[in-house]
Order: C-alpha cells, then sequence, then structure tokens
C-alpha cells in the first residue's frame, strides 16, 4: 500500500508540472506491398483520414511512402490502389520520440472495377494470416501496453479475449476452450521455437515472465481454433509472433526501468547508403539489481533473470530480403529454508535465418534456418530429521537442442487463386536425467536417463479461392512425422469466409490437428516390483483433435464490432494411464513430468458458444466486453466421463480505457485502464486426509477425481499511465496494479504433513509495478 501511495504522489506531481505547450512534430512512414506475391506496389495512395486540407502521399518506385512533420497525436490512415481493395490502418499512435514505421499489405479485388467500387473491408483485429478464416485476431504492441494487468505480456493481454482463461496462480499460461495449455505453440518470424519464457517447467507453454519484449514486437497473430494448414505440432491454440524491424534510416533509443525489469533498447541503419536496419533489446531483474545493493525487497529467494532480442533486416536489390533474429533469457532462483533447499535454472534462446526471394512478380521462396535450445537444471534436498544432512530428493537435467530447416512457396496465381506449400525438418537432440525421490520406498529413483536425437517432420500444402468478391474459401492439408516411433499424421483443413455486406459477415471452418509430447514423457522410465524398468511410452502416438466452428461479425457501428463463434472439439488419442482402474488423462496436465505407461486410448471433448463486443480506440476510449460459456470433458481408462481440470463453465471478461489529452497542444496524456475478470473455477481431485497421513504426502483418491470444483474467482486489474512529449522525446509514466483488490481465491492445496491438515495457496495478490519508459 505504501508502494501504491507513493506512486500515486508521483502521478499527481507529475499533473501538477506545466505541460509542454510545444507544437511536436514526428514522421510516419512505410512500405506497401501485394499480400500475396510480397511485391512492392507502385504509385499506392496514402491520406490521412479527417485532414483538411487532405494531407497524402503515395509510394515510389519500392513501394515505400512517408508522411514527414506531422502533429504528435493519434492518425487513422486509408489506403487505396486501383484493383485492390481500399485498406484502414486505424489509430496509429505517433510519439515525438520515434517515428512510425509500418509495412502494410493490400489484397487484389476479383471484380473488375467497372463493375463495383471497392471499398474497405477488412476488420480491426483480422488475422494478418489471409489463410485463417474462424477464430483467429491481430493484435498490436499498443494494446499489449495498453491493457490492464498485462505487464506489457501478450499472454497475459490475450486473456482477455473470448475463450481464453489465465491462470490465476499469476502464471502467464493460457487456457483456450477448455483444452490444457500444453496445447499451444509458439511460433516466432514463421519458425517453431521452444516455450519463450522464464522460469518454464517441462512440458509448460507458460511462465511467470515472458522473455518476448514489447518494444521489439510487430503486429502478430493468435488464433484458438481451425488453424490454417500452415501450423502443426498444437491442438490448442497458436501464438505467430512478428519481430518489427528496426528504423532504417534513423537511430533511435528507449530506456526502460520498472519493478520487472530494466532494459535498454537501441534500432537503426547499420549506414546512410543503404536500407538495413538493427534492432536489440537487453533486459535485467530489477530485483536482483537492487538485491545487488542490498535492498532486499522479497527476501532471499530473489528471481533472476535476462534476456536478449536481436532482430537484424537486410533488403537487397537483386538477392531478396534477408532476416536475422535471436531471442533468449536466462533465469534461476534459489530457495533456502531450515528444512529444505531448492535451485531451479533454465536457459531458452533461439536465433534464426529468414530468406524471401521473389522468383517473379507472382512467386517467392521462403527459406528459414534455426537453431534453439531449451536448458532447464533443478536440484532439490529434504532435512533428515535423523541426521541431521541435506538429503538429496530429486534433481533433474533437461536440455534440448534443436536445429530446423524449412522452405515455403508461394504462387498467386490471379487475384481469386493463390498457394502455399512448405515443408520443414525438426532435429531434435536431447540430454535428460531425473532422479525423483520414492515416498513409498523411501529413496531416491532414477526415472529418466537418456540421450540422443530425433527429427520432426512437417509440410503442408495451403489454397485459396475468392470466386467472388466477398466469398474466402481456403483449404489445406498438413502431414506430421516423427521419426522417434515413426508415428504420423495427415490432417485436412478448411475455412470460409463469406462477407454478406460490409456489415455483416459469416465464417465456418473445421481442421484436425496433432500434437507430438515432449521427449521426456516418451523416454521415462516405468519400475516393475522387482526393480526392472520399461520404457513403455516410447511409441505412443500423437494427441488428435477436430475443430469444428461457426462464426458471425456484425459490424454495428464504424467502431463498434459484434462477434459470435460456437464451436465443437473432440479429442482422440489422448495419452492416459494404462490402467483399468485409472483416471488419469493428459488432458488435465499443465507440465511435468508423468512416472506410469500410458496408451493413447483416452478421449474428450470441448464446447462452447462465445460473444465479443469491442469499441475500437476512437473518441480516446474503447472497450471490449468477451462473454465464454462452454464445458470440457475427458474419458480416461476407467470409461467414466468427468469434467476436465479446465471446465470452468464460463468466463467474463471486461475490458476498457480512457485517455485524457492534455497540454496547449495535446502533447501529453493520462491514461486509466481497467481490466475485470469472473471465471469459474477449476475442477480438482480431493484430498484424503486420513490416506495422507498414514502416508506421509498427499493422496487424492482415484475415485474421486476431478469430482469438485474451486469456487468462482473475480479478479480486477487497474493501469494508469501518463505519455508526454518534447523535442524528440517521449516519456511514459505507468502505474499497473495485478488484483487490486487483492482478492484471495482459492488456486490448489496439499498435504502438510509437518502440520497433518490440508494447507490451500491462493491467487496472486495485490502486485503494481511502477515503470517508466523514455524513447528518443
Amino acid at each position: 500500500m505504501k508502494l501504491f501511495l507513493m506512486a500515486g504522489g508521483i502521478f499527481l506531481a507529475l499533473f501538477a508540472t506545466n505541460l509542454n505547450a510545444q507544437t511536436l512534430k514526428q514522421t510516419i512512414r512505410g512500405r506497401v506491398s501485394d499480400l500475396d506475391s510480397k511485391m512492392p506496389l507502385v504509385g499506392v495512395t496514402l491520406y490521412i483520414d479527417g485532414s483538411d486540407p487532405i494531407i497524402g502521399t503515395v509510394t515510389d518506385l519500392d513501394g515505400r511512402f512517408e508522411f514527414p512533420k506531422l502533429t504528435v497525436g493519434r492518425y487513422n490512415i486509408i489506403i487505396d490502389y486501383v484493383g485492390y481493395e481500399k485498406k484502414v490502418i486505424p489509430n496509429l499512435l505517433l510519439g515525438a520520440g520515434k517515428e512510425a514505421v509500418i509495412n502494410i499489405e493490400l489484397e487484389e479485388s476479383v471484380t473488375q472495377l467497372e463493375e463495383v467500387v471497392v471499398t474497405a473491408r477488412k476488420n480491426k483485429g483480422e488475422p494478418l494470416n489471409d489463410m485463417a478464416a474462424v477464430s483467429a485476431r491481430s493484435f498490436t504492441v499498443e494494446e499489449t501496453q495498453r491493457y490492464a494487468g498485462s505487464f506489457a505480456d501478450p499472454s497475459r493481454m490475450v486473456s482477455s479475449y473470448a475463450g481464453v482463461v489465465g491462470d490465476p496462480d499469476g502464471n502467464n499460461s493460457i487456457i483456450i476452450r477448455g483444452n490444457s495449455p500444453r496445447g499451444l505453440l509458439w511460433r516466432v518470424e514463421g519458425i517453431d521455437v521452444p516455450n519463450p519464457n522464464h522460469f518454464a517447467n517441462e512440458g509448460a507453454t507458460g511462465g511467470p515472465i515472458s522473455i518476448l519484449n514489447s518494444t521489439t514486437l510487430s503486429n502478430s497473430d493468435f488464433l484458438t481454433g481451425a488453424f490454417p494448414a500452415g501450423y502443426g505440432d498444437a491442438y490448442s491454440g497458436v501464438f505467430d509472433i512478428k519481430l518489427r524491424n528496426g528504423n532504417d534510416q534513423k537511430r533511435e533509443y528507449t530506456v526502460q526501468a520498472g519493478v520487472i525489469g530494466t532494459e535498454l533498447s537501441a534500432e537503426g541503419p547499420f549506414s546512410k547508403d543503404n536500407t538495413a536496419s538493427y534492432l536489440v533489446n537487453y533486459r535485467y531483474s530489477s530485483l536482483e539489481i537492487l538485491n545487488e545493493l542490498g535492498i532486499k525487497v522479497v527476501g532471499d529467494a530473489v528471481p533472476k533473470f535476462q534476456d536478449l532480442t536481436l532482430n537484424v533486416n537486410i533488403p537487397t536489390k537483386s538477392l531478396g530480403t534477408i532476416k536475422l533474429f535471436g531471442i533468449g533469457g536466462i533465469s534461476s532462483i534459489q530457495s533456502k529454508e531450515d528444512n529444505y533447499t531448492e535451485v531451479f535454472a533454465i536457459t531458452m534462446g533461439v536465433y534464426g535465418l529468414n530468406h524471401i526471394l521473389p522468383l517473379s512478380e507472382s512467386t517467392y521462396l521462403k527459406t528459414s534456418v534455426s537453431s534453439s535450445s531449451s536448458l532447464g537444471d533443478w536440484n532439490y534436498r529434504e532435512l533428515d530429521d535423523e541426521t541431521n544432512n541435506m538429503d538429496l530428493h530429486g534433481r533433474e537435467l533437461l536440455h534440448y537442442i534443436n536445429h530446423r530447416g524449412a522452405v515455403e512457396l508461394t504462387h498467386k496465381f490471379s487475384a481469386k487463386n493463390s498457394i502455399k506449400l512448405g515443408g520443414s525438418v525438426y532435429n531434435k537432440n536431447y540430454d535428460l536425467m531425473l532422479d525423483w525421490y520414492d515416498d513409498d520406498k523411501k529413496a531416491l529413483e532414477n526415472n529418466l536417463d537418456d540421450k540422443g536425437n530425433t527429427e520432426l517432420y512437417q509440410s503442408f500444402l495451403a489454397w485459396k479461392y475468392r470466386p467472388i468478391q466477398n466469398l474466402t474459401i481456403n483449404s489445406g492439408i498438413h502431414y506430421t512425422y516423427l521419426n522417434l516411433n515413426g508415428n504420423q499424421s495427415v490432417e485436412p483443413r478448411f475455412g470460409l469466409k463469406w462477407q454478406i455486406n460490409p456489415r455483416h459477415a459469416l465464417s465456418a471452418g473445421y481442421g484436425q490437428h496433432s500434437k507430438m509430447e515432449n521427449v521426456s514423457l516418451y523416454l521415462v522410465k516405468v519400475y516393475a516390483d522387482d526393480n526392472s524398468y520399461t520404457q513403455p511410452n516410447k511409441n505412443l502416438g500423437f494427441i488428435k483433435a477436430d475443430h469444428y466452428v461457426l462464426g458471425y461479425d456484425f459490424r454495428i457501428a464504424r467502431n463498434l464490432n459484434l462477434k459470435t463463434e460456437t464451436y465443437y472439439q473432440n479429442l482422440s488419442d489422448v495419452p492416459i494411464e494404462n490402467d483399468s482402474s485409472s483416471a488419469f488423462s493428459m488432458l488435465n496436465e499443465s507440465d511435468g513430468y508423468v512416472f506410469t505407461a500410458l496408451t493413447n486410448k483416452g478421449s474428450g471433448r470441448n464446447y462452447g458458444v462465445e460473444l465479443s463486443l469491442e469499441k475500437f480506440f476512437s473518441k480516446n476510449y474503447y472497450f471490449l466486453l468477451t462473454t465464454s460459456l462452454y464445458e470440457s470433458k475427458f474419458t480416461a481408462m476407467d470409461g467414466v466421463e468427468r469434467n476436465s481440470r479446465y471446465n470452468g463453465n464460463s468466463v467474463f471478461n471486461l475490458v476498457g480505457g480512457k485517455e485524457f489529452p492534455m497540454g496547449k497542444n495535446n502533447n501529453s496524456a493520462l491514461g486509466v485502464n481497467l481490466r475485470a475478470t469472473y471465471a469459474g473455477g477449476q475442477y480438482f481431485s480431493p484430498i484424503d486426509p486420513v490416506l495422507s497421513a498414514e502416508k506421509g504426502y498427499t493422496v487424492r483418491p482415484l475415485e474421486k477425481a476431478f469430482s469438485e470444483k474451486r469456487p468462482d474467482y473475480l479478479r480486477a486489474d487497474l493501469k494508469v499511465s501518463f505519455r508526454r512529449n518534447k523535442e524528440q522525446t517521449t516519456r511514459v509514466w505507468e502505474l499497473d496494479i495485478q488484483n487490486v483488490t487483492n482478492s484471495q481465491n482459492i488456486t490448489g492445496d496439499w498435504w502438510n504433513n509437518n502440520e497433518q491438515k490440508i494447507e490451500e495457496w491462493y491467487q496472486l495478490g495485490f502486485l503494481p509495478n511502477i515503470n517508466y519508459r523514455i524513447e528518443f
């Protein structure tokens, strides 16, 4: 509370100062290209919506444009070109500290100009991937930074979208349409990557702190069902992250300091003679900095982390465009108490090279090579009361080093037809070791000890067909093969969108999807009574999911949109425990390992309806209201259909905010943003206190598996920001508070054998993050 009052005092002091009355100028520029062929478009007309007199420009021979010396503020840019669909870039924020550099893609009209006047039909939030017809939307960097409680983290931001539930524990894992977070795919610059989060557990797709930094991101896609053919190895959702290019004409910098991290960004051209550019960002844990200075904010268990993002863009005249990028993070934490010590550390990194080569005006080839790593180490010791020694009770070494090569060819036959086909080879090298304390045997047992490599092969073919102006049909097929055990999957995909008129649209989609498990699960040792072991999961197949989606969009007004989707998902070949009395299913796991024999005989189903009412940012305010009603079921080896762990039944979100321009020339602005979530609790298996006391550890009877439900929970987040523009600089002060009401909702329980009682833990409480950023 003292921190909150101090931050409030800082904001009041800022408002009390004289606001800059100078008229500040900055530049908007970028490049316009064809959506399908990526070729630059010459002579495209761009103008500022509502400008009087009209402020406009046209693209040059390289498709480049520039609006110089615009007053700082927000702009809607209209793009118009003969034979192409008109497009609007809404709500572009222009600050004094940085030029706004944007890349725009236009879609060719399939109707002759003399037959119809082409109007803007693309809605804000429509996906960048033109093959995605349903359950997909794009999000902007500003939205990631604006939403209350997001901490500039894409995962936390999308938890406000329909069909998505965030982790109440404070982790940024997301539950999509009742699915386990394990079903999510992360992709950066078109390359599948390991979990890009600090302090991430084995098999998880989230973590407490994201490695991805919003200052380096560009507009990106988030998909929740019936994915296009270009995506594989996922069954619940896809994050398709894009990195922005650095400014290729001017060097710019960003310095940022907050409770979470302190960071520095730099970008600019390599020289004035070409358009090659760089963008680099480095961040270090603020809590660790304070700890080194002798200021202990969180005691001795200090979360240490650092991360780096790099993006180099090199356009050439004859060899296409070369992009070199990398993201990486190192994190660790050590806990030490009188009765135990625990050390956890993980390193994640990926670097890649993309080469886009135009073969003709209608064809281009994209080639990618990348290497990635995920290196996890954990050590846990407990005090032995008899010997007074800290005995080893668990240790793991889970090291993955991967290499990937991919090629993708795109050809545009005409405005009506285009295809994409591609393939990739993912070489996975692993060095795995896991020792775990067996409470029944009272001894340390080796559950995993393997070293080797395998390959995951994927290929796809996608076809986009537009028989008439307002109808788009996407179809395709995806193929996956795992060399470790010879399992394969052939998956059809289909999507359709019919823009009935500028205000109404219908969509439908189907897709079969699959995902391999983490390698450690395939190679785990399962022991018999005579202490011999087997590796029964080595031939485990892919989990599969059939997605069916129907959607309807209604543009109520220019900046007000209503969207609803209904879906059904049939999950098959689900790994479950190979025991006729067991209720264990991988559909209820979010991370970690499994020490039992599994079989692909499980099933599940998710179905529901989603509603979103969104007021896009205009007239200095916005809101998003989402409602999701759903069911999530699973069936394990005992044949009983149960509620899955993630069957919350319902979730309601309200996100909104207002910006108050300040100063004579609106060079400053106060922003107030709020997010409120009311969600159904998760199902869980209750603890048997008698058996737990007898065994000395947590025991949950199988016959009561997922029979009880946590209480519904409410959480509200608040964000207040103040942005001030001065000559060549933009300064931003932010106070972002998660769980502003400090609601104490139960999220889990365990058996405390020392106290001989059931202990409960609660959702993350009141957590303020003060942040300062300067761009220049």
